[in-house]
């Protein structure tokens, strides 16, 4: 297929949108981290572990869905072709949530 060279304007502006992903990669992972080792200690002890590692598992996510995301609409630019659809930020957003209750209920468990 016959590729042209998009506006520098719309290549940058989709790097930035891959460095975006890419911060957030980096604050899920300090995330995972922090949840590790500054959540308090419930009886369950691994559920601090399993909010770290779902953390650090969505920091993958991030960094790899912002990398494929950043191909696919370059591509699309330099083909002309209409940008493509991001499924990948809906399953982004509900593992996200998914974490926060679960941390949330940790916090008000082990408050109690």
């Amino acid at each position: 297929m016959d590729e042209q060279e998009p506006d520098y304007r719309f290549t940058l502006a989709n790097e930035r949108t891959l460095l975006a992903w890419m911060r957030t990669a980096l604050a899920l992972l300090a995330a995972g981290v922090g949840a590790v080792e500054f959540l308090p200690q419930p009886d369950a002890g691994w559920l601090r572990t399993a909010a770290g590692v779902a953390l650090g598992l969505l920091s993958v996510v991030a960094s790899v869905g912002g990398v494929l995301r950043w191909h696919a609409v370059q591509r699309a630019m330099r083909r002309g072709q209409p940008l493509p659809v991001f499924r990948l930020a809906w399953v982004f957003a509900a593992a996200l949530a998914a974490v926060g209750l679960a941390v949330s209920a940790m916090l008000l468990l082990t408050d109690a």
